[in-house]
């Protein structure tokens, strides 16, 4: 059974050069034990980093415990799609990629809200 994304299509990856997503493979798939439902491609801004530190998740800061590389503005990650909406609504969100969002991401987002920040339009 093919994975898909919020628009009904074949999940493609979020970021090939750098381990995102749940299963650090580049796509934001997720299982029923990601409680954090890390589905949302995003291409992180300073202004989104800035809120989820603020939020208490540093994005930016690399934790090689976790081989974690820190992330700058311009970088694509999946993020938790309950973040992302928080970001949202504090007026913080950051681009999206569509076709690289995990369709469980309409379980917490509207696709609306989705669509406005489609990184097509930045």
């Amino acid at each position: 059974m093919e994975t898909l994304n919020v628009l009904a299509t074949p999940l493609q990856i979020c970021c090939p050069d750098k381990k995102t997503g749940w299963y650090r493979d580049g796509f934001c798939q997720t299982d029923m034990t990601d409680r954090g439902i890390h589905t949302v491609c995003c291409i992180v801004t300073d202004e989104f980093l800035a809120f989820s530190q603020e939020m208490g998740n540093d994005l930016s800061t690399p934790r090689e415990e976790f081989n974690f590389p820190g992330l700058v503005a311009g970088q694509r990650w999946c993020v938790c799609a309950g973040r992302w909406l928080e970001a949202y609504h504090a007026g913080k969100a950051c681009p999206v990629v569509l076709e690289a969002c995990h369709e469980e991401t309409l379980a917490i987002i509207p696709l609306s809200y989705l669509k406005e920040f489609d990184h097509q339009k930045f």
